[in-house]
C-alpha cells in the first residue's frame, strides 16, 4: 500500500507513487481520498487567495 497518492492531471484520476511524471501530478496527498479532491480543494484555496487579495487592495 502506498503512503502517498497523486492526482494526474492527464488521466483527470488518482494514481500511487508509480504513476505518470510528477510535473502532469498534483501532490503528494496522505491519502487517496484527498487525492481525489485535489482539483476541489485548489479551487477552494484560489478563492481564499482572490478573497484575501481583493481584501488587501482595498485596504491600500
Amino acid at each position: 500500500m502506498s503512503d502517498q497518492w497523486w492526482f494526474c492531471l492527464k488521466h483527470m484520476r488518482v494514481e500511487p507513487d508509480q504513476g505518470c511524471p510528477n510535473k502532469s501530478r498534483m501532490g503528494p496527498y496522505a491519502s487517496e481520498e484527498a487525492a481525489s479532491r485535489a482539483l476541489q480543494t485548489a479551487a477552494e484555496r484560489n478563492e481564499a487567495w482572490a478573497a484575501q487579495d481583493e481584501a488587501w487592495e482595498g485596504e491600500a
